[in-house]
């Protein structure tokens, strides 16, 4: 269900003068209806749409009109009119086409007077001469060339005028674009008419062939010939102008060739002369004259690039390529356009011509398929798929299939799916399975990874060329392949395309083949199987994509499916609810329902009714702990095919369930889609009642007695009205005191979507009204939304009171208005920086308010009485004016202020709130129909030198060298007067003489300090220090600094807003705008100043913020002078970047600070549409000075340079037009890196990160190496082959220095960056022979870089070899690295060479092994080689050689071998015969026998690479161990075979060495093993893993009795926490010599003083399983221990802990819930159990989303087993945060009464409700918190609402109280605790009383939580009151 909003279509009246009026007038009758009298009426009318009716009706009459009346004077004047009023509408307006449409039809004799009225009209309209009014002319033209016989029997008429014409118009505009230079909007619009004139002057050569037919025309003398000549002569010009459009320059290239096919002969000799002028070969002897005189140009040997491709495109698209009529000339032609087209795409750069390219190339596709159809046999053969054209276009296929254009990777798909039909075509008898071609194409496309976006394309057409079944023959997964690539959101669109290409002719090939029903379960099991699977397992992103993309095209393409989905997911729904990661069949049923319903294949009525789906399993969908799932049953219940269907009272009641629990969500995305599908329900309500209301009005009384059985209409519309009143009541509701913010935002934006939709009445009446509703308490709800710290909860309030601002308005008493009045302008000048944003929305709200004036204004300002007089004064305007002037007289006054101090302007009164008013104040102002011209005039001329003079006073912090740290932070008064000495100090230091010399600090510092010391003493500033307490206030840098950049923050968005006030258009007069040129200019200085001295990151980001305002005002603005700036600007900035003058203020340090930004703007507000000037001279002025060419340059500009192209590359707005010099800006990063000069080197490293990520894209996950980020090799060097011979001839460079003996350890600095951008490219199996950039020379220089002395360049060298060795070359290329390994220890042997070998091997032998071929033969055979080659350099691996580093780089390989192998061995896939398999262990276990683990380690810790070497041993040991407890040897007879594999380690071994690596490793391996046994999944293979794990618990407890080591003792734990305790406790006293007790307060003691938090939980979930496993077998605990236990709980569910700690708890309680919490008698005592009980509840409103749904598993578990306890009734089960706090208030009431502890437990509930808040403390610190911190944020926990809580525990104590009938006579705790609420209540009032006016925005937090334990108190009390026995309630009374 999608919403459209409805278009109205526009149609602009026409109007006649009063010469036609005239005219009209003398033949109409007024008695009888004539033609005259109709136009007439007809042009009086004012509505175009009733003009159409009223022409319609005209023409009909003048159809019926006989022959005779052709001649009637009012006839022949009426038809005039009629030319008249054609020539003159608009080209888009409706009545021309309408006019044009009835025109046509006239009967014979009336068309002939019709020609000749149009005729002079027309003639008329070519006299015209002015070149702006052309255009409408060329409008006319091509309207009467359109469908329009009228029209064209003019122009036949007029044939020569009108080319007469055309030709003048195209010297007309060419001039005059000429004359415009530099006016880019003027030049823009001209070319705009230019292309018009090119298309209509072909038009008329297409349309009016038979004109120009025959050979009188093609004299030369003849006019038509000489005009043809110029047309074609202008053309050219055009084409080969690149100053011009794309656009015109493409369409001149059109018009060439079809003048010139108009004009030549003999035709057949026309191609050609295109194929000579597209190779350049053109011989004038052969060529008309008339040709050479008009397109010499073209005739030359190297035309540009661009020109030779629009000329293809014309050639394309203006010859007839059907049936074969150019002959073999024409073939010839073909075959040339596509060789130029494909040697041009190596060359183009530029996105928008290479857009055009791939666009061109698909077009000659189409050709090539059109020629074919009669083409010559030679043709066959040269376009079959083998031949090479058609080589080179898969290799343009495959290089732009996943370029970064969306148009470019289109196209390149419509280019392959031509191709295979071009295949096709050149075969007979076409069969696509055993076509090698295709099969081919198939395998190559399924050997790619599924992360290649063109895969999926391409594949795509195969399947609809070769059939899916085919295919899915040769590999059954791909299915499911695909459907698991789903999870990432870039290819899901992709995939989900494939999917339904394949299962669409799947099914078409079965309905083909087989009978009705036979097939539907295979297709099922192929299509719909796997999809039930992932949806209800699934991870999060992969269900919802599927969702989104696939699951609606499946069920569009088989509907019945449905069926089928619901009944196996209906089966399994109960069982498999899911949980907070997955959806589980309950949601996955949702989802499937939500999609059929919303697509129309379903009725949800049907399903309830017929018991398919129960309202409960709706219920639990809609509170279910995976927000999605939620979201899938909303949707159910909102989204409908139709949008009138009637909502039932059942949805209805599910909505209000659902507005109860869900509210509150954490993720902005999940309440985006509450909010817009209740948008949805909401316009069904509103649509479907305008169909009620309809209805109830057309029903007869007959009707409704005979329709009883249905509900009335106005039944079901009053269920509305109830319905919409509780669902706002319910919004209203949840913004009490203390909701979140996720509440409020959600709450407020639902009720600004019912308040657009139920807006004014549309139809009979309005169903429901939003401000009926509005009372004052809720207006008072929605002004207090303003005092929220997050801005959008601001937005939404402000945005709601707006559309209700009539009601609310009213609703405002003057006292109340003045209130709010003071506290805005209080808040604007708070130094709390959220709070002028208050101020601002405040007032915003209150500009609307009629006596704002009178009632507020009054006391500030003077009042002007002459405005009252002007009654067409808008009330918003005549209020701003005032507010703002208020505004700015105080600013002005504190910004004298602050001259004199500015500390104690920072600590009193910042000036940016006023500021912040004001620009807020003036982006609400409707500029352009303003009454008070001149008093705006003059305000907008006070700000701007308001601004100035603000800017001046903060500047100098701002711009210093270190503005950051600028004050000292004591709070001693002499600081005061120190500021300006200390200004003075610190101006900037980092001018561009910096890096020559130091500076020392001036002589004349001193005297300036004690000049200033002189004119004010000291004694002054500590008293303007003093605040009204004679407290000295205490100023932070942080406040001044504050202070300061956020003026210069607010002052720049001021101007920008201010510049915008400039009107766009030049007016007649200029003094119409508000601010004038002038002014922009001065402002365009003010900006340029600040952007080029700043050094605060945050004022110059926020300096442009406003600037990038100013440039995009002027970039689209028509004054000369204010257009060109931008371009002046650019020039001076670059010439001052160049000159490296010492003088120069520009800052070289912070990354340039703010000139990056200064050239960002300029160049990102020049139009896209355009040419782009600035940004390509920029570009090439930046790059020159970036990579200079001499080094005698000086460093500054280089370094700015470096630093600007970051900021360039970085900038998205920049998108493609960037991507031509994204290879220089690589070339200058890596010749940068090799600057002697620190400076260059750290921008040339900024710059390399940042094209690294503008090539490949933005990482998003953590895998350095996934193949996300790469692209193939060929991709790369075909998007950027400049890089080709740069890389590699820097590559050379290095690899020199490596090899050069002497210099061992030179090491080039470039060498890092080389293998960083290699290391991104992969291979593809798609390189193919084409490309001349082969990847093979590459690899010598890489193999040679591993030869490294530094480590890290070894491994990348690793790295980036894979993509450059072809996947058939790999193994071959491993044997050879092997082969160059030493076979003994040599004496010249160098380790680094043998180091950096074996890491290429390792990492070419990981991309083999992960490769998916290991099916074939040559892949078994290529292993076994190896693995015989490693066996002969195994001395590598043992004591032999001395070097540990290459030794572990020798086990990592073995290591990794064996594991792939065991991996092989599981999946049952052999790859080596047995014996190989057993030598290859047998070899292994020597390895082992022989390293230090065995023998004992010789070596101190501090050896190199001995840790690494001892991890990798132990990383073999661990492999061979499981691959011999695995099945395959366990099940081996021979105890040969055994022993000889088993290794010579056991774990215990590993787990007694004194290294903690080993351990670590060991115990790691243990848990692996221990968790894999414990898993049902291996249970027959338990044998072989259990007897690894045999007799450990021992050795476990002494090690963690013993165990130094933090990790590998939690390691210990955590082991012994997953072992089966029945099996460790026996062993406690022989090990450990404790009995299980003295376990469980050891382990206690560690959960209570360990000091790693990791520690501390892993100890308690050990202790908590102690516990249990001691209870339930009945054995004593002592109650000391027991009480312990529960308090260290509690103390780990504190909201300050750690959230694993956090985690922690929650396990705890879980595992203990059915035991402990809901157990039938109590075990721990009711306090105890309560205390654990509280805890759950606290967990529950934890801030962080995974504790929240760990303690909702609690929660799960009491409610499954009062479920399975209670029988059938139906249980909420998985259930969100807030639902489970609420099952959980009523649990707790519930175990009360069933443990008979109502009585006690009661009271302890009430303190919960009371809360244990200190008022007395709130009350003191209240005062001390208030300027504590700048940004303080009120509470900690943004999720818990405690009102909430409160509301749902006192819902659940009522109940629990009435069901009960609960009475406590003379309750001792109770009296305390009802006096203690009455003396709560008296101190909150004494409290609230003491607040200022309107605390809500003032004291924020602390009027929150006074708000909040005021309520607390009054529930309680009222609950107290009703458990008191009825006399004392009455005694009580009496007293009182």
């Amino acid at each position: 269900m999608v919403l459209k909003k409805k278009k109205e279509i526009q149609v602009d009246a026409f109007f006649l003068d009063h010469h036609q009026l005239e005219k009209l007038q003398r033949f109409s009758k007024a008695e009888k209806q004539n033609l005259a009298s109709l136009l007439l009426h007809c042009a009086q009318l004012r509505n175009g749409i009733q003009q159409i009716q009223c022409i319609k009706q005209i023409m009909s009459l003048v159809k019926q009109m006989d022959q005779d009346s052709a001649g009637d004077p009012m006839v022949k004047a009426c038809l005039d009119v009629l030319g008249e009023m054609y020539f003159s509408l608009g080209a888009k307006n409706p009545l021309k086409k309408v006019l044009a449409s009835s025109l046509n039809g006239l009967p014979g004799l009336l068309m002939v007077s019709a020609v000749q009225s149009f005729v002079c009209c027309l003639r008329e309209e070519l006299k015209t001469a002015d070149v702006y009014l052309y255009r409408k002319v060329l409008d006319n033209l091509a309207s009467c060339m359109e469908d329009f016989s009228l029209g064209r029997a003019c122009i036949k008429n007029l044939f020569e005028e009108v080319l007469q014409f055309l030709q003048k118009l195209l010297l007309d505009i060419q001039e005059e674009i000429r004359k415009n230079h530099g006016n880019r909007i003027v030049q823009t619009q001209l070319m705009h008419d230019l292309l018009i004139a090119i298309k209509v002057s072909m038009m008329l050569i297409q349309k009016l062939q038979e004109n120009i037919q025959g050979s009188r025309w093609k004299q030369s003398e003849s006019f038509v010939w000489q005009s043809m000549c110029s047309l074609l002569k202008s053309s050219t010009n055009f084409l080969m102008d690149a100053m011009l459009l794309q656009t015109v320059q493409t369409t001149s290239g059109l018009a060439v060739i079809l003048f010139t096919r108009a004009m030549y002969e003999p035709a057949e000799e026309l191609p050609s002369l295109i194929s000579d002028l597209l190779l350049g070969t053109v011989e004038h002897s052969g060529v008309p004259a008339w040709f050479v005189r008009n397109c010499g140009v073209l005739c030359t040997a190297q035309l540009p690039d661009s020109v030779r491709l629009f000329l293809c495109h014309g050639a394309l698209a203006m010859l007839d390529w059907k049936n074969g009529s150019m002959g073999a000339n024409g073939e010839k032609l073909l075959l040339d356009i596509a060789s130029v087209l494909l040697s041009l795409s190596s060359e183009v750069k530029e996105s928008s011509v290479a857009t055009s390219l791939s666009r061109v190339l698909a077009i000659w596709t189409n050709s090539a398929l059109a020629a074919l159809v009669s083409g010559s046999p030679d043709l066959k053969i040269k376009l079959n798929g083998n031949s090479d054209i058609i080589g080179m276009l898969l290799e343009y296929i495959y290089t732009h299939w996943d370029h970064p254009l969306d148009a470019i990777r289109h196209q390149t798909k419509l280019i392959f799916k031509n191709l295979l039909q071009i295949h096709q075509t050149t075969i007979a008898g076409f069969n696509g399975k055993s076509d090698p071609f295709f099969a081919r194409l198939i395998k190559h496309l399924l050997s790619l990874d599924w992360h290649v976006k063109g895969k999926y394309a391409s594949l795509g057409c195969l399947v609809e060329c070769v059939g899916a079944e085919n295919i899915l023959q040769l590999d059954r997964t791909i299915p499911v392949q695909i459907l698991d690539v789903m999870s990432d959101q870039s290819l899901a669109p992709y995939a989900s395309d494939l999917l339904e290409t394949m299962f669409t002719n799947h099914k078409a090939h079965f309905t083909l083949g087989f009978q009705e029903g036979s097939w539907i379960d295979q297709w099922h099991n192929t299509w719909v199987s796997p999809l039930l699977v992932i949806l209800c397992e699934g991870n999060h992103d992969q269900t919802t994509y599927i969702i989104d993309y696939y699951l609606p095209k499946l069920l569009r393409c088989s509907p019945d499916s449905l069926s089928y989905m619901i009944k196996i997911l209906q089966a399994s729904a109960d069982a498999n609810l899911g949980s907070c990661s997955t959806r589980g069949a309950l949601g996955a049923l949702m989802a499937c329902l939500r999609t059929a319903r919303a697509h129309g294949h379903l009725e949800l009525s049907n399903i309830m009714s017929s018991g398919l789906v129960s309202t409960e399993c709706i219920k639990q969908g809609l509170v279910h702990q995976h927000s999605q799932v939620c979201i899938d049953a909303l949707g159910l219940l909102c989204e409908t095919h139709r949008t009138t269907e009637i909502v039932s009272l059942e949805e209805m009641q599910l909505i209000q369930f659902f507005m109860m629990y869900n509210l509150n969500n954490q993720s902005p995305s999940i309440r985006q889609q509450i909010v817009s599908l209740l948008r949805k329900l909401f316009c069904r309500i509103q649509e479907s009642s305008q169909v009620l209301y309809k209805l109830e009005q057309s029903k007869t009384k007959q009707e409704l007695v005979e329709n009883s059985t249905q509900m009335p209409p106005l039944r079901i519309l009053q269920q509305y009205k109830d319905f919409m009143s509780s669902v706002c009541a319910r919004l209203f509701e949840v913004l009490f005191p203390g909701s979140s913010h996720p509440t409020r935002f959600s709450a407020l934006s639902i009720l600004e979507s019912i308040a657009e939709i139920f807006s004014a009445p549309k139809g009979p009446a309005q169903v429901f009204q939003l401000d009926q509703e509005i009372d004052s308490a809720r207006v008072q709800t929605l002004i207090q939304c303003f005092a929220s710290t997050f801005e959008e909860v601001k937005i939404l309030a402000f945005r709601l009171l707006m559309k209700l601002r009539d009601v609310a308005l009213n609703l405002q008493d003057s006292e109340n208005l003045d209130l709010l009045f003071q506290a805005a302008i209080g808040l604007s000048t708070s130094t709390k920086p959220y709070d002028c944003v208050t101020a601002s929305y405040l007032l915003n709200f209150l500009v609307y308010h009629e006596g704002l004036q009178r009632i507020c204004l009054g006391k500030w300002l003077e009042h002007n009485p002459h405005m009252d007089e002007n009654t067409s004064l808008s009330t918003v305007e005549k209020n701003t004016l005032a507010v703002i002037k208020l505004l700015l007289v105080n600013v002005e006054e504190e910004i004298l202020q602050a001259k004199k101090s500015l500390l104690q302007a920072a600590a009193s009164f910042p000036m940016y709130g006023r500021v912040h008013c004001i620009t807020g104040a003036l982006q609400q102002l409707p500029f352009n129909n303003l009454t008070l011209v001149s008093e705006w005039k003059e305000i907008v001329t006070s700000l701007i030198l308001m601004s100035y003079s603000l800017s001046a006073v903060v500047s100098p912090v701002v711009q210093s060298s270190s503005p950051e740290g600028l004050i000292p932070m004591d709070s001693d008064p002499e600081s005061a007067s120190r500021l300006q000495m200390i200004l003075h100090e610190i101006q900037p230091q980092d001018t561009n003489d910096y890096f020559m010399q130091t500076k020392v600090l001036k002589e004349h510092c001193k005297e300036e300090s004690e000049k200033l010391s002189d004119q004010r003493p000291t004694k002054n500033i500590c008293m303007e220090m003093r605040g009204k307490d004679r407290q000295v206030c205490d100023v932070t840098a942080q406040m001044v600094l504050v202070c300061c950049w956020r003026s210069m923050k607010e002052v720049s968005l001021l101007l920008g807003t201010l510049c915008k006030l400039l009107p766009s258009q030049t007016a007649s007069e200029p003094s119409n705008g508000l601010i004038t040129v002038e002014q922009v200019k001065n402002i365009g200085d003010y900006f340029k100043h600040h952007l080029l001295q700043s050094r605060h990151r945050g004022a110059f980001e926020l300096a442009y913020a406003g600037f990038v305002q100013l440039t995009e005002m002027l970039s689209r603005c028509n004054i000369e002078s204010l257009h060109k700036m931008p371009e002046h600007w650019l020039s001076c900035v670059l010439e001052e970047i160049k000159s490296c003058d010492p003088s120069s203020t520009l800052c070289a340090t912070r990354r340039s600070a703010g000139i990056p930004f200064y050239i960002q703007a300029l160049l990102a507000s020049e139009p896209k549409k355009g040419k782009m000037d600035l940004l390509k001279m920029t570009m090439k002025e930046l790059i020159s000075l970036a990579a200079p060419l001499n080094e005698s340059l000086s460093v500054i500009p280089q370094v700015h340079a470096l630093n600007i192209l970051r900021a360039l590359y970085r900038d998205t707005r920049l998108g493609e037009n960037i991507m031509p010099y994204v290879a220089d800006g690589i070339k200058a990063s890596i010749l940068g890196f090799m600057s002697p000069v620190w400076a260059v080197r750290n921008s040339s490293t900024l710059l390399f990160s940042t094209l690294i990520t503008r090539i490949f894209g933005v990482k998003r996950g953590k895998d350095e190496n996934s193949k996300k980020n790469r692209m193939t090799g060929r991709e790369f060097f075909s998007r950027f082959p400049s890089l080709y011979p740069f890389l590699l001839k820097q590559l050379e460079v290095v690899t020199n220095t490596l090899n050069s003996e002497a210099e061992e350890l030179k090491i080039h600095p470039s060498l890092f960056l080389l293998l960083l951008i290699l290391g991104r490219l992969y291979p593809s199996p798609m390189d193919g022979s084409h490309s001349a950039l082969s990847t093979a020379p590459f690899v010598p220089f890489i193999l040679r870089c591993g030869h490294s002395p530094v480590y890290r360049c070894r491994e990348m060298s690793g790295r980036a070899l894979v993509p450059f060795v072809m996947a058939n070359e790999l193994p071959h290329t491993v044997l050879a690295l092997l082969r160059g390994l030493p076979d003994s220890a040599s004496h010249g042997m160098r380790q680094n060479t043998v180091h950096g070998t074996l890491l290429q091997v390792f990492h070419l032998l990981l991309s083999y092994l992960e490769s998916n071929q290991f099916a074939s033969l040559d892949f078994q055979q290529g292993l076994g080689d190896i693995i015989t080659c490693l066996g002969t350099k195994l001395w590598l691996a043992k004591r032999l050689n001395p070097c540990l580093v290459t030794r572990a780089a020798y086990l990592d390989v073995l290591v990794m071998l064996s594991t792939h192998l065991e991996k092989f061995q599981k999946q049952g896939v052999t790859l080596i015969p047995g014996m190989q398999l057993l030598d290859f262990w047998e070899e292994m276990n020597r390895v082992i026998s022989d390293s230090e683990l065995v023998s004992g380690v010789p070596y101190s810790s501090a050896v190199p690479g001995l840790i690494q070497y001892l991890q990798s041993i132990t990383k073999l040991v661990i492999s061979v161990l499981s691959v011999t407890a695995g099945p395959d040897i366990q099940s081996c007879g021979s105890a040969a075979v055994k022993e000889m594999a088993k290794p010579s380690l056991s774990v215990v071994h590993l787990l007694h060495c004194e290294f903690h690596e080993v351990r670590l490793l060991a115990l790691e391996a243990v848990l692996l093993w221990l968790k894999q046994s414990n898993s049902k999944k291996i249970a027959e293979g338990r044998g072989g893993l259990l007897c690894l794990l045999t007799d450990l618990e021992g050795t476990l407890l002494t090690m963690a009795l013993k165990e130094t080591n933090p990790q590998c003792f939690c390691k210990v734990l955590e082991i012994l926490y997953n072992m089966d305790l029945r099996n460790v406790l026996p062993k406690t006293e022989c090990s450990i010599k404790m009995n299980p007790s003295e376990l469980l307060t050891w382990s206690l003691n560690l959960a209570d003083i360990s000091s790693s938090p990791e520690g501390q939980t892993i100890a308690l979930k050990f202790a908590s399983k102690l516990i249990i496993h001691h209870l339930q077998n009945h054995q004593h605990i002592s109650e000391e221990v027991l009480k312990k236990w529960v308090q260290l709980i509690v103390y780990f569910c504190g909201d300050e802990q750690e959230t694993e700690m956090l985690l922690a708890a929650a396990e705890v309680l879980k595992s203990i819930t059915s035991f402990l919490l809901i157990c039938k008698k109590l075990i721990l005592g009711l306090s105890d159990t309560l205390d654990l009980w509280k805890c759950v509840i606290l967990l529950l409103q934890n801030e962080d989303l995974v504790v929240r749904d760990a303690a909702a598993d609690v929660i799960q578990v009491a409610q499954s087993e009062k479920k399975s306890n209670e029988g059938t009734e139906f249980a909420f089960r998985i259930v969100n945060a807030p639902m489970a706090l609420d099952l959980a208030f009523g649990i707790v009431c519930e175990l009360l009464q069933q443990w008979g502890e109502i009585h006690a437990g009661v009271p302890i509930l009430l303190e919960w409700l009371l809360g244990d808040s200190d008022l007395q403390r709130d009350g003191e610190t209240s005062a001390l918190e208030e300027d504590d911190s700048l940004f303080d944020k009120g509470e900690v926990n943004f999720w818990a609402e405690k009102l909430t809580h409160v509301r749902q525990l006192s819902k659940h104590l009522l109940h629990l109280i009435s069901v009960t009938h609960l009475t406590l006579p003379d309750h001792g705790e109770l009296n305390h605790l009802s006096r203690t609420a009455l003396d709560q209540a008296q101190r909150i009032e004494h409290l609230l009383g003491a607040l200022p006016p309107v605390p809500e925005f003032s004291r924020t937090p602390e009027f929150t939580r006074l708000a909040i334990q005021k309520e607390r108190i009054s529930v309680c009390l009222k609950i107290l009151n009703l458990l008191k026995p009825d006399d004392t309630c009455k005694n009580e009374n009496l007293e009182k």
